[in-house]
């Protein structure tokens, strides 16, 4: 391999995708032959047009292979790809600049900016994210995202057995700490050297903006808080989701809820996920509106949506931020014992609410998602959680963004479900032997059932996604506090009268 080459490929994508200037080509190079362990370098004429950086890392990862300076894992292959993309990348300070810059022409210009600079660094690992597979089903409720989420590699033994030997820091306090920024990673700890953040200001104390490494949606952003403290959705939370909008009112922005079960993955530091998409959930339509005595100037309404949610609205930030924080008074110590819901059992608090703010037009509105984490011996899991029947699909926590709309799957669907697609070809009647496809057998019945005799080839793919969704709705309604038959209704206008 001409490693060289290699090297003047790498320059002339960075200068392309204006990750570096013209000034920093021989500082970069010089960090390059330092981290591929070279000693001469040659300037070549490159003018290929390259739209991501993947095929270039790809040969400068086998060299560092073949070279023995790492081993032939996914984690020493991920912590060395982006060791070499730090050589020619823009410090923060720079970024920082560049940004504040573009949003003086526009908060759009500047997030584009940022987000392009992200995809380009490999930051965003887009070669990856363009390998999950992605649908909409349609339903009552609109069209449900699905993604079967490909983008993580799975883990190799030896990295496993790497990461025992490794004697874990209390630094970075965990993935969402903003002295993750520059870190060099190690087995267990993705590097994150390309990582680049953006100050904000919400409410008179700083955040950072950046995005997802694995976007689920376009500009799938995360607003981290400058401190490691727990999450809590309180009032405070209200008014940053709504500072967030006011500075970028073409994202949405919302929380995950602050307890296990209902809440995100890392409840330990306090996090907004948003950006540039618009969820079934948000086009859901307002089924029953409502005046809440005092706060008649607020919009008010029951979203129709499977899971329970009021949705409020108002051009006045103080206003609608006064009612949210009602509101969520009200759920955390409301309990109806007729549909299950208790807000605490010996001391534990059980209800809590997931937020997700947005403008719509020159208004702010806000969806306020009811959640209750209660658990109970026939659902050890959750009341209020997917149920084992449709665990086979989807068993993970329903955090923020499968609350509005879009199903992250796990990667063992790939296969599992072409397998399902065969056996419904063949009919073959039961699946209760089969080692892979068995958590299936009670489902692939009912298909069986539902679609013997108008299955083929040319529509088997399209009837089993269809059908996945279905399962991914069923999971929303399980989640679904206040349920959408009668009993269910009459629960939930109850506590509405609440307010």
């Amino acid at each position: 391999m001409d490693i060289n080459h290699e090297i003047n490929r790498l320059l002339n994508f960075a200068l392309q995708k204006k990750l570096i200037k013209n000034f920093d080509v021989v500082y970069s190079v010089n960090l390059l032959l330092d981290v591929l362990e070279i000693e001469e370098y040659l300037p070549e004429n490159i003018t290929e047009q390259l739209a991501e950086v993947s095929p270039i890392l790809g040969e400068m990862l086998n060299y560092a292979v073949g070279r023995h300076i790492i081993e032939d894992t996914a984690a020493q292959r991920d912590l060395f790809d982006t060791r070499i993309m730090n050589c020619v990348m823009m410090r923060p300070a720079e970024v920082i600049a560049q940004f504040n810059e573009y949003y003086t022409q526009s908060p759009q210009a500047a997030t584009k900016f940022f987000y392009n600079m992200s995809v380009a660094s490999n930051y965003i690992r887009k070669a990856r994210v363009d390998k999950n597979i992605i649908w909409k089903t349609h339903t009552d409720y609109g069209d449900l995202d699905i993604t079967i989420n490909l983008s993580k590699p799975e883990k190799d033994p030896r990295d496993i057995m790497r990461a025992r030997a490794v004697n874990s820091t209390a630094y970075p306090k965990c993935l969402l700490c903003r002295e993750n920024e520059g870190f060099a990673g190690y087995v267990g700890h993705p590097a994150r050297q390309t990582l680049r953040l953006i100050p904000l200001n919400l409410n008179n104390h700083e955040w950072f903006l950046q995005y997802s490494p694995y976007t689920y949606y376009n500009e799938h952003c995360i607003v981290l808080n400058k401190d490691h403290i727990p999450m809590k959705i309180s009032k405070k939370t209200f008014e940053n989701l709504l500072a967030f909008v006011d500075l970028f009112p073409h994202y949405f922005i919302g929380s995950n809820a602050d307890l296990p079960i209902v809440g995100g993955s890392i409840l330990s530091h306090d996090h907004y996920q948003g950006g540039n998409y618009t969820f079934a959930m948000a086009k859901a339509p307002i089924e029953r509106t409502y005046h809440i005595k005092g706060f008649e100037d607020i919009a008010v309404g029951r979203v129709k949506w499977p899971m329970s949610t009021i949705r409020i609205s108002s051009s006045d930030k103080k206003r609608l931020t006064e009612l949210a924080v009602r509101i969520l008074e009200k759920w955390r110590n409301y309990s109806d014992e007729t549909v299950d819901i208790l807000s605490q059992t010996e001391g534990i608090e059980h209800n809590t609410i997931t937020p997700i703010a947005r403008m719509q037009e020159d208004k702010y509105e806000i969806d306020l998602v009811l959640r209750n984490n209660r658990t109970t011996k026939k659902y050890p899991l959750g009341i209020f959680h997917p149920h084992s029947e449709v665990h086979h699909i989807k068993k993970e926590n329903i955090g923020l963004i499968e609350v509005m709309g879009l199903a992250v799957l796990p990667a063992r669907l790939q296969v599992e479900l072409v397998k399902l697609e065969q056996a419904l070809i063949r009919k073959t009647v039961d699946l209760s032997n089969d080692e892979i496809l068995a958590k299936h057998a009670d489902w692939y019945k009912i298909l069986y059932k539902k679609y013997a005799g108008n299955i083929d080839k040319n529509n088997i793919t399209d009837i089993v996604k269809s059908e996945v969704g279905k399962i991914f709705l069923q999971v929303l309604t399980h989640a679904g506090v206040f349920k959408r038959d009668e009993k269910g209704v009459g629960a939930f206008e109850k506590f509405i009268a609440t307010l």
